[in-house]
C-alpha cells in the first residue's frame, strides 16, 4: 500500500476510535468484522460460479473484487489494533513472504 493509503486507513481507525473507542471489546469486533468480509468474499464467490441451483449466477467478478477490496481495508485497520506501526508490520511481513518464496534479492556489483 502506498503512505497515501495508509493514511486514508489512519483516518479510518482514528474515526473509528472517536465513534466506538479502542478497547477489548472494539478490538475484537475489529477481527470479528474481518470474519464477516470473508464470508461475503465467500457468498461473492458462490453467485459468480452459480454453485447455488436455486439461485444461478448472481454476481459478477467484479463484485469479488470489491469484497476482496472490503477484506483488505477492513484488515488494515484491525492491523492498527495490534501494531504500533502498520505499515512498517506489513511492509515486513511482505518481504518475508518475498524473500521464502523467490529467495534473497540478488547482489548487484
Amino acid at each position: 500500500m502506498t503512505p497515501e493509503q495508509w493514511e486514508t486507513i489512519g483516518r479510518l481507525v482514528d474515526w473509528l476510535d472517536r465513534e466506538n473507542g479502542r478497547d477489548a471489546h472494539e478490538r475484537a469486533l475489529r477481527l470479528i468484522k474481518l470474519t464477516e468480509e470473508v464470508g461475503e468474499v465467500g457468498q461473492a464467490y458462490v453467485g459468480l460460479t452459480g454453485q447455488n441451483p436455486r439461485k444461478g449466477v448472481t454476481h459478477t467478478s467484479a463484485d469479488v473484487a470489491d469484497e476482496l477490496c472490503d477484506v483488505i481495508v477492513t484488515a488494515a485497520v484491525a492491523l492498527h489494533s495490534f501494531s504500533r506501526d502498520p505499515a512498517a508490520t506489513f511492509a515486513a511481513k511482505l518481504d518475508a513472504i518475498t524473500a521464502r518464496t523467490f529467495g534473497p534479492p540478488p547482489t548487484t556489483r
